[in-house]
């Protein structure tokens, strides 16, 4: 399990942070340079070039907000002008698109960071530019909201699998429609019914943790505290959960990685955005004790089977299962290789698992959970230090991407495999460069003692 470094400070990363963000505007600028947007959205990199290929174009945001989040940390205006233009010119369709699940990913990553931007006085204030980002937020929220299957007890954001699918990465879509609910927008049905969408939002919530994670009591043979499975499939004729999948996984009943973390950040952010909602708007949906309740359980579990589940540097295996692990000894004893011929690690779901780390540990302490929060908050640095350094930290000028060792669908064969190698390495995805910059912004800003970073600073 993680070794969790107590003595470490968040001022200690400072310099780490400081080289991080050289290279990360190098790395930005080489794309921009030499890759063509006329392939479509950047996904992962083949011998260190950033190529496409996927599903949907789920890492767009992703790639034209790592050059806003750049600007945010450097204040290097040519990365917010980047920013600004391509999402004006490429990201409308992501706004209205009907058949996928990652409106969080791709909307929040763009117009919300500009908003944001905006409003903390970083960019020029400007009030059509406002009602721009502010309308297609709107929209992006309540189009994420459509995607709509109902359940015995209540509903959920299906993926683009179809209306059968739960998907425990959609817990970060959900800070799309709670954007949208906060700038005052509902999404309008037949007969002009309005529909809550932090109503819906709070539902997917409750729904990803009632099926997404398990909580070790007895739901099945192998029913861990805090382990989670990537896919949860239902019947539509009659609302009724079925079973565990995994897309991108190993198995149903083994935990993917990033899956995990997806849930770990989620359930944590969301907690701190509960608490800019009042009290007498969340009677609505339960109240908040029973709200929190379900969200800090989820949260504390999952991140608790992160730090059980992971070798002692933070930085864990594709799959927790996965079945040449064994082949490794005792691999949770000594820090996570890269480099092994069995089964490759995830540096992308450390990046994403560190920042639920960080805010679980924060909203703990805020509350007088002292222990518990130091305990989160100092595995959530143990894990930033380790990705800020070599061998996760590229620092090739000539290689595009800025973390190394990211694994994207292993399952289908999709990710390059080195020459005489078994397994993927040395490459990064454009989801993890994104979501490495971002926890080392949310680090950078409170070293510098400015705003808070949250993804709902875009309302204010």
């Amino acid at each position: 399990m993680i070794q969790i470094q107590n003595s470490l400070q968040a001022a200690d990363l400072q310099p780490l942070l400081q080289k991080f963000w050289e290279l990360s505007g190098q790395k930005i600028k080489n794309i921009e340079q030499h890759y063509a947007t006329s392939q479509g959205s950047p996904v992962f990199t083949v011998k260190g070039q950033y190529t496409t290929r996927g599903w949907t174009e789920w890492t767009q945001g992703f790639h034209f907000g790592s050059a806003i989040l750049q600007f945010d940390a450097t204040g290097e205006i040519e990365f917010l002008e980047a920013g600004r233009q391509k999402t004006v010119a490429v990201m409308a369709p992501h706004v209205s698109h009907i058949g996928v699940h990652d409106h969080g990913f791709n909307n929040v990553s763009t117009y919300g960071n500009l908003l944001r931007l905006m409003y903390e006085g970083k960019s020029p204030y400007n009030e059509w530019e406002k009602n721009f980002y502010e309308l297609a937020l709107k929209i992006s929220g309540a189009v994420q909201a459509s995607r709509w299957t109902t359940t015995k007890n209540g509903g959920f954001i299906h993926s683009f699998n179809g209306p059968h699918s739960l998907f425990v990465d959609t817990i970060r879509s959900c800070r799309a429609l709670m954007v949208s609910h906060q700038l005052g927008h509902v999404l309008q049905a037949e007969n002009d019914i309005k529909i809550n969408l932090l109503e819906r939002a709070l539902q997917h919530c409750q729904a990803t943790a009632q099926y997404s994670v398990y909580y070790g009591e007895g739901r099945d043979s192998y029913d861990l505290w805090g382990r989670t499975a990537h896919e949860s499939i239902f019947n539509t004729r009659d609302g009724n959960y079925r079973a565990p999948n995994s897309q991108q996984g190993y198995t149903g009943f083994s935990t993917w990685t990033r899956g995990l973390a997806w849930a770990m950040c989620g359930f944590a952010e969301e907690l701190e955005f509960l608490q800019t909602i009042s009290d007498t708007e969340l009677l609505h949906f339960g109240g908040r004790s029973e709200i929190e309740a379900y969200l800090l359980k989820a949260a504390q579990a999952t991140c608790d089977f992160y730090l059980a589940h992971t070798p002692v540097d933070g930085i864990p295996y594709w799959d927790t299962g996965a079945p040449k692990l064994h082949k490794l000894g005792n691999y949770l004893d000594q820090p996570a290789d890269p480099f092994n011929n069995q089964e490759p690690v995830d540096a992308s779901a450390a990046a994403i698992g560190a920042q639920g780390l960080l805010r679980l540990g924060k909203f703990l302490k805020n509350k007088g959970q002292t222990e518990a929060g130091n305990t989160y908050w100092q595995a959530g640095l143990t894990v930033v230090q380790t990705l800020l350094q070599e061998p996760y930290l590229s620092t090739d000028p000539h290689h595009q991407g800025i973390l190394l060792h990211s694994v994207y669908h292993w399952p289908n064969g999709w990710d390059y495999v080195p020459e005489g190698s078994t397994i993927p390495y040395g490459e990064s995805s454009m989801w993890g460069d994104y979501h490495i910059r971002e926890v080392a912004l949310y680090l950078h800003k409170l070293n510098n003692q400015e705003p808070y970073y949250t993804f709902y600073n875009c309302v204010q």
